[in-house]
């Protein structure tokens, strides 16, 4: 016999596809389970989502405030009444889902109406929606950084500036003991091609700033590269000794079913006043590994926690980064849309650019002519996978375009990057050979937040001797790689030939 089984509404609400992803009550759970569970058990303990949708965060707190209010107040209508009206406050991003948030959280959309099991004499209870407008000045929101063109609208449209972050006051500038939410992601900056402004660090600055003890919040987990609008917050971020726990989703499908947010999702934990490492843990499908982590040890953030482990055994043997003999940008100072002659002419030099093989004058070179007689090893400046010329189904990445050997007198556009200049061409294939090993390339993938390949993203990688060529075998030898290390590395790195 089937038994009967009643979704959970704000499941079902979770898995549709929406400009808002609602949060999914087990991953709320999650989120709520990374603090002192003894705070359940206080009556005085507050609670603030400032960002409701679906009222979720709210509703699952009220569940285990009845659990551990149980004893201190035995009456449940009492204990009931003191949780909604002294313990939990809710901001709704629009009028919808504040209406929603109270449905699921007083079981009516009206908190003064006789079907609420809390009686408010306001109708929103302390789960509020003000609608605020936008700051406009030249076309922007000084707030949030909103379109104009977009958002200035009438009354009868949402205006989408959400009070918790242009507003000075946050229920008469009470002191809540945890902030949790799900805050907006993102606005459309106006833009032809679609493009639109990430939001949530305006979210957690704003809570932060209110001094809770406790924050918790899941946005998404593109803020680890910086970026657009994200550069300032992601230094704040990994620079911050408050932060305790880092749950990590490179995969935002394994958190939000059925959304798809590139770069993944994550979710943390700040406690005010604790200084110390970052419990670090990465989820995938359904394994989970952990590190206590120094975020800003490396000043980028290595999102790998078994590569966190492997850079650890380089760096214990680390003589010089192979980042060092890199040439800068442009080496010859050739932009990348520079053609030479198609015929070849006495004293020609051979350029190599996107079109295929041409020639030029030495003296068209603008720099870099010291290197004109080298053996150079070249690849190019595009990561393969992030600018879309892999479209190969097995979720391996090749992290660099193949490798080409230069030869004396030929040089390159800004479009290829030389990764090392030799006075002989078994070096130069020996150093080939080097950057061909899955090893290498794994190296250079965990630096990589862009499609952009530059001489940073090599700092990871040590210098070998290339008087003989390498195996990715006496390399995991070499580094004292164990199978874990050597697994995770062949289950990312596609051969090159």
């Amino acid at each position: 016999m089937t038994e009967n089984h009643a979704p959970d509404i704000l499941s079902c609400i979770a898995n549709l596809s929406s400009d808002e992803v609602f949060t999914p009550p087990k991953v709320a759970n999650a989120m709520l389970d990374l603090l002192p569970q003894e705070l359940f058990a206080n009556p005085k303990t507050t609670f603030l989502d400032p960002c409701c949708k679906s009222g979720v965060f709210l509703r699952e707190i009220a569940k285990r405030l009845l659990v551990g209010l149980a004893d201190k107040i035995p009456d449940l209508q009492r204990r009931i009444d003191h949780i909604f009206h002294n313990q939990l406050f809710g901001l709704a991003l629009t009028d919808l889902t504040g209406l929603t948030s109270r449905r699921s959280v007083y079981c009516s959309k009206d908190a003064s109406g006789k079907y609420s099991v809390s009686f408010f004499k306001n109708p929103q209870g302390h789960i509020r929606y003000t609608r605020c407008e936008h700051d406009f000045q030249n076309g922007k929101c000084r707030q949030c950084g909103a379109s104009q063109s977009e958002y200035d609208r009438g009354e009868e449209l949402e205006t989408h500036a959400y009070s918790f972050i242009h507003s000075d006051k946050v229920f008469n500038d009470m002191q809540f003991d945890v902030i949790i939410g799900n805050p907006p992601y993102q606005l459309s900056d106006g833009g032809s091609a679609g493009g639109a402004i990430p939001i949530y660090q305006k979210f957690v600055k704003q809570a932060i700033c209110m001094n809770p003890r406790y924050l918790t919040m899941i946005i998404p987990s593109r803020w680890f590269a910086g970026g657009r609008g994200l550069e300032e917050f992601r230094k704040e971020m990994l620079s911050d000794s408050s932060l305790k726990v880092l749950v990590d989703y490179p995969k935002s499908r394994e958190c939000f079913q059925g959304v798809d947010i590139a770069g993944g999702v994550c979710y943390f934990l700040r406690e005010n006043g604790y200084a110390g490492t970052c419990e670090v843990t990465s989820k995938i499908g359904d394994k989970s590994i952990s590190r206590q982590r120094k975020l800003d040890e490396f000043g980028i953030f290595i999102r790998d926690n078994i590569g966190i482990d492997i850079v650890h055994k380089i760096k214990n043997k680390f003589q010089k980064s192979f980042a060092e003999q890199v040439l800068p940008v442009s080496p010859f100072g050739l932009r990348s849309f520079i053609r030479g002659q198609k015929e070849k002419f006495k004293d020609a030099l051979t350029l190599i650019s996107s079109a295929g093989e041409s020639f030029l004058l030495a003296s068209e070179v603008k720099k870099g002519k010291e290197f004109i007689g080298k053996y150079k090893v070249s690849v190019g400046y595009l990561n393969p996978d992030r600018a879309g010329v892999n479209n190969a189904s097995d979720g391996k990445s090749s992290v660099t375009t193949k490798v080409r050997i230069l030869r004396p007198n030929e040089v390159i556009t800004e479009t290829y990057i030389i990764l090392g200049c030799f006075d002989s061409l078994t070096e130069a294939e020996n150093c080939s050979c080097y950057v061909k090993t899955k090893f290498f390339r794994y190296l250079v993938l965990l630096t990589l937040s862009s499609m952009h390949i530059t001489k940073s993203n090599f700092q990871f990688v040590p210098v070998q001797d290339f008087s003989k060529p390498w195996t990715d075998a006496e390399l995991y030898e070499k580094y004292g790689l164990n199978d874990e290390e050597i697994a995770l590395i062949e289950s990312m790195i596609r051969p090159m030939e």
